[in-house]
C-alpha cells in the first residue's frame, strides 16, 4: 500500500441520516470532501461520479452498482469508489483499486469510521506487491503476468539493470535472457519492446532529456523533437524521470507545457555547471548566447542529481530551428528508507513505516526490532539482522546493499534520526543513492504521553552513554541543560557497566533546581512490561533504573496535577 494522501476533490453521496453523520465525519476530517446533493441519491452519485476524483457512497453496493454500470470506462480514468453500509461497519473497494488509489482511500475511510476495509483486489488479499503499485508505468500484458505470479507460475524477470523493486515472491525468477519462448515475462526497460499477451513492462525512471530552445518558442515544437528523437533511438517516453535545461530557461513556457504534458518535472542547472560537463558537440555560438558551450547535452548528462558520471548519452543534441534535443540514460540508483518504528507497539507504528517496510526488497536492523516486524514484511524479503554493539555494521550493510541498486530499509526503534540509526547511515550514503527517512514515535514522547504533560516547554534530549561520547562533553550539556532550566530527557541513563552516570547528571539538575521537582522514570514504553513512576530530584532512586528505561526531569516550574507531571506552558492568559 502506498498510503497516499486522500484524492483532492471527493465526492460523499448519502440517502438515510445514519449516511449523512458518517458523510459528516468523512467532511470534518477532509477538507477536499463534500457532501453532494442531488434530486435522488441516484442523482447525487451521477453527479460526484462527474465532478470529483473519488466517490464514498453510503449506499448498498448493488444499487451503486446499477447505477454507475452505464458510466464505466476504463482504470486509468474512473473515479475511485468506496461502499460503506448504514452502520458504517465495513468499507468496500468497488472502483479503481490501483490505478484509482480506490484500495488506499478504503484503508483511509476505514480508519476514520473505525470500519473494516474489505478490498479484494488480488495481490493486496495475498500480500503481494501489485505491478501498478510500484510507482513506474507499466505496460502490456498486466493482468495476465500478474496472475501468473498470484498462481505461481514461472515468471522471468528480464531488467536492464539492477532497479530497485521491493521483493517478489519465489516463482518471479531474474535472468539475463530476453527470449521469447511462451513463457511469462516481467520486463524493466526503457527500450521500446514487441508486447505479446505474457509480457508486461515497467517503464523505470532512467531518462532524462535535455532541451535548449530559442525564446518563445512553442510548446508543440519541443514536444515534437521530443517525441520524434525517442522513437527513433527506440526509447519509450514513459521512462522520461525529468527534463532539464539551463536556469535561463526555468520560465520558458514552451518547455514547461512539454514537461507538464509528459507528467515530469523540468529540472535546471546554472550555466557555469553545465559548463564543467564534458559533451561530444560542444558550441560556442550556444556560450557566447548563454555562457555554456551546451544547453541540452550537458544538462541530460546532469540529470536531477547532478551526476555526469552516472549517464550515457544515448541520443547527441538535435535541433529544430527553435528547439535543441538530446537524452541520456542514467544508471539506477539504490533507495535506503531509514525507518523508526516506534516506541514498540504495533499501533504506534506509522503507516508510513509500514509502507516503507513492504516496499524494501532488504531490510537491515537489530534483531529484536526485527523481530517486531516480521509479519509486515512480504514474502521474499532479505532480512539482515545483527546484535547489539554494531551500530557501524548495520549502517555499512545498509548502504553497501542499496549501493548495489536494491531497496533497503534500515530500521531502528523509536525515530531513527534520534540517537538511533540515522546518524551512522547518513555518515556512509553518498549521492550514489535516494535517502528516504521516515519519522517515529520517540521514546521521550513516548513516555510523555504517559506522564502527562511534561515536555510542555523548551526541552533537551541527553544521552548518558559515554561510549562514544567522553563524559566530560556530557556533563557539561547536562550543566547547560541545568542552568537554561530546561525539562531534561535522559536517554540511555543506566546499564550494568555504567552505572554512575545517572545520580551525577541527577546531582548538577538538583544543584538548579527545587528538591521537589517532578522526576518520571517510565521503562518499556508502549510495551506489555510498560512501568511509569513519578518521584522527585530528592527521592528519585538511580538504582531502579536500566537502559529501557527514559528519565524526565521537570524544570523549575513542572508541577504535579492530579498525579500528572505538567510544565506549564507561560501562556498569557494564565495571568
Amino acid at each position: 500500500m502506498n498510503h497516499r494522501n486522500p484524492p483532492a476533490r471527493i465526492g460523499l453521496v448519502a440517502a438515510t441520516a445514519a449516511g449523512r453523520r458518517h458523510a459528516d465525519t468523512l467532511a470534518a476530517a477532509w477538507p477536499h470532501a463534500r457532501l453532494v446533493e442531488g434530486e435522488s441519491a441516484a442523482d447525487a452519485l451521477r453527479g460526484a461520479w462527474a465532478e470529483c476524483d473519488a466517490v464514498v457512497a453510503f449506499l448498498a453496493t448493488g444499487a451503486v452498482v446499477r447505477i454507475l454500470a452505464p458510466l464505466l470506462g476504463d482504470k486509468h480514468s474512473d473515479p475511485a469508489v468506496v461502499v460503506v453500509d448504514e452502520a458504517a461497519r465495513h468499507a468496500v473497494a468497488l472502483l479503481g483499486g490501483h490505478a484509482g488509489g480506490g484500495n488506499d482511500l478504503t484503508e483511509q475511510v476505514g480508519a476514520v469510521l473505525d470500519a473494516r476495509p474489505v478490498i479484494t483486489t488480488a495481490t493486496d488479499a495475498v500480500d503481494l506487491p501489485g505491478l501498478d503499485t510500484l510507482g513506474w508505468p507499466v505496460q502490456g500484458a498486466v493482468a495476465a503476468v500478474s496472475r501468473a505470479i498470484l498462481d505461481g507460475e514461472p515468471v522471468r524477470l528480464v531488467a536492464d539493470a539492477d532497479w530497485p523493486l521491493p521483493a517478489l515472491p519465489p516463482n518471479v525468477q531474474t535472468t539475463d535472457e530476453d527470449a521469447v519462448d511462451g513463457g511469462y515475462r516481467l520486463l524493466v526497460t526503457d527500450r521500446v519492446v514487441p508486447l505479446d499477451e505474457r509480457t508486461a513492462v515497467l517503464r523505470p525512471p532512467s531518462l532524462v532529456a535535455g532541451v535548449g530552445a530559442s525564446r518563445g518558442v512553442p510548446a508543440a515544437e519541443v514536444g515534437e523533437l521530443l517525441h520524434r528523437v525517442l522513437a527513433e533511438a527506440g526509447l519509450d517516453p514513459a521512462s522520461l524521470r525529468c527534463l532539464a535545461s539551463a536556469d535561463v530557461k526555468a520560465d520558458e513556457a514552451g518547455i514547461l507545457s512539454t514537461a507538464d504534458a509528459l507528467g515530469v518535472p523540468l529540472v535546471t542547472w546554472p550555466a557555469t555547471r553545465l559548463a564543467t560537463v564534458d559533451v561530444p558537440h560542444p558550441s560556442e555560438v550556444v556560450r557566447a548566447a548563454v555562457g555554456t558551450p551546451s544547453v541540452s547535452e550537458a544538462a541530460a548528462l546532469l540529470g536531477p542529481a547532478g551526476r555526469p558520471d552516472d549517464a550515457t548519452l544515448l541520443v547527441g543534441k538535435t535541433a529544430t530551428a527553435m528547439a535543441t534535443v538530446a537524452v541520456a540514460r542514467h544508471a539506477p540508483r539504490g533507495r535506503l528508507a531509514v525507518v523508526g518504528l516506534g516506541p514498540g507497539a504495533a499501533d504506534l507504528r506509522t503507516p508510513r513505516a509500514v509502507a516503507e517496510l513492504r516496499r524494501a526488497a532488504v531490510v537491515v536492523g537489530l534483531d529484536q526490532y526485527l523481530d517486531q516486524v516480521r509479519d509486515v514484511l512480504r514474502p521474499g524479503t532479505r532480512v539482515l539482522p545483527s546484535g547489539l554493539g554494531a551500530e557501524e555494521e548495520r549502517a555499512r550493510s545498509a548502504v553497501a546493499e542499496a549501493v548495489a541498486g536494491r531497496a533497503v530499509a534500515l530500521v531502528g526503534s523509536g525515530d531513527a534520526g534520534v540517537y538511533a540509526m540515522a546518524s551512522p547511515a547518513l555518515e556512509y550514503a553518498d549521492e550514489r543513492i535516494d535517502v528516504v527517512g521516515v519519522p517515529g514515535v520517540t521514546a521521550a514522547l513516548a513516555a510523555g504521553a504517559l506522564l502527562g504533560a511534561p515536555l510542555g516547554h523548551d526541552h533537551a534530549y541527553v544521552s548518558l552513554s559515554d561510549l562514544h561520547t567522553p563524559w566530560e562533553v556530557i556533563e557539561r550539556r547536562v550543566t547547560a541543560a541545568a542552568e537554561g532550566d530546561f525539562v531534561t530527557v535522559f536517554y540511555n541513563p543506566r546499564s550494568r557497566a555504567r552505572d554512575w552516570q545517572l545520580g551525577k547528571a541527577l546531582g548538577i539538575l538538583a544543584a538548579h533546581r527545587p528538591p521537589d521537582t517532578p522526576v518520571g522514570v517510565v521503562r518499556n514504553a508502549s510495551r506489555p512490561s510498560e512501568r511509569v513512576h513519578l518521584t522527585t530530584l530528592t527521592t528519585v532512586d538511580p538504582t531502579a533504573v536500566d537502559m529501557y528505561s527514559v528519565v524526565v526531569v521537570g524544570n523549575s516550574d513542572t508541577e504535579l496535577v492530579a498525579g500528572r507531571m505538567v510544565t506549564p506552558r507561560g501562556y498569557r492568559w494564565r495571568s
